[in-house]
């Protein structure tokens, strides 16, 4: 109880019973408000939960979906590396093939000087012989046949030989001297030997070949194909004719504007879709520049088939067709005509035969020296 100060010369005041009543009201209040919000807040920390959990989800989604593309990526990269690293081998590989033809080439000029150097020494010996007309018909011959039996085993030149050995057989027949007989017959074995060879059309092989690579640049690629126009759209239906009145040709209007739109759509639908089966997806992946290389590639194996061609190489001439081959199927679209006619053309120089073993003229010349030799 408060107590009474005399010196104030009031009396104590009372705590208002009103007060008090209100305050007890407003905490019972509180805490019932308390109570009410403690579900709504278990429910909006449930809910941050979920939405944390969700967004969790989704960020570990969108790493897996990055990781997978950053693998195929790299996956992709790798596979072109690659791809270009053996076209950098194979044009390498075509570099030091041309180099060592090259080569060959150089031997071959450097046996022609050798051979006219011969001619001109035979023609020096033309001069200093002796008036004997058979030493000197003898002397031409072997020359004439050793020029050619160097031709017919550096070039093939088949032809080339033949008429040589003609040319030496008939010279000794206008001659007319039973001596010269063992090498009149030494000349028709060798004549018949190259006679029975097979033909073979080198010029003709070498021309289509330089067709073929006219025809490379005009080849589609499968990265660039355009897909074929589907066949066998279904027309349109026209109803027939009926009775001539408003109502009839009304309904004949409509049914044929269905029939018609119904199979202007179905031609848009057709267009739609195209399924083409590739058993090399990377084909169709193939850059501008990687396009270019291909092409030039191809080229290239095409030259050095024809190389090999002309220096009678067989091994080298099959192993450029069938890389030429596996190159068109690999990367160029098969269904154009251009392709076609390109493949048909490498089937048919393909199937020339240059496993020809080309004899040699050692039995004429021998004949002819051994004659030279005798007392």
């Amino acid at each position: 109880m408060p107590r009474y100060n005399p010196a104030m010369n009031e009396l104590p005041s009372l705590p208002d019973p009103n007060i008090n009543a209100t305050a007890g009201i407003a905490l019972i209040d509180a805490s019932h408000v308390r109570a009410a919000m403690r579900p709504v807040i278990r429910r909006m920390y449930a809910g941050l939960a979920l939405l944390l959990l969700l967004l969790l989800g989704l960020w570990i989604f969108a790493s897996m979906a990055t990781s997978n593309l950053r693998e195929k990526t790299a996956r992709h990269l790798k596979t072109f590396e690659v791809n270009a690293t053996e076209d950098r081998l194979q044009v390498k590989a075509s570099t030091e093939t041309a180099r060592q033809l090259q080569a060959k080439v150089t031997v071959i000029e450097s046996k022609q000087i050798e051979a006219q150097s011969q001619q001109l020494a035979l023609e020096q010996l033309y001069q200093d012989l002796s008036k004997n007309r058979d030493d000197w018909a003898l002397a031409e011959i072997e020359q004439v046949l050793s020029i050619a039996s160097q031709q017919l085993q550096l070039a093939g030149n088949v032809q080339g030989a033949l008429i040589a050995l003609q040319n030496a057989d008939s010279r000794l027949s206008r001659a007319d001297r039973p001596q010269f007989i063992a090498i009149r017959r030494a000349l028709a074995r060798d004549i018949e030997r190259l006679k029975a060879l097979p033909s073979l059309d080198l010029t003709g092989i070498a021309l289509r070949l330089d067709s073929i690579i006219g025809q490379i640049d005009a080849m589609p690629l499968l990265a660039g194909a355009t897909p074929m126009v589907p066949m066998g759209e279904p027309k349109s239906v026209i109803v027939d004719a009926l009775p001539s009145s408003n109502s009839v040709d009304l309904l004949r209007r409509i049914e044929n504007n269905w029939q018609r739109w119904r199979s202007e759509m179905w031609v848009e639908v057709r267009q739609l879709i195209r399924v083409r089966s590739v058993e090399i997806p990377d084909a169709l992946l193939l850059s501008p520049t990687q396009a270019y290389y291909a092409k030039e590639n191809l080229k290239l194996r095409l030259l050095n088939a024809r190389l090999a061609l002309l220096s009678r190489n067989e091994s080298a001439f099959r192993s450029d067709m069938i890389a030429a081959q596996e190159a068109i199927s690999k990367y160029f679209d098969t269904r154009a005509q251009q392709t076609q006619t390109a493949q048909t053309l490498l089937r048919q120089v393909q199937g020339s035969n240059l496993a020809i073993e080309l004899p040699t003229l050692s039995e004429s010349l021998n004949a002819v020296r051994n004659y030279k030799v005798k007392p």
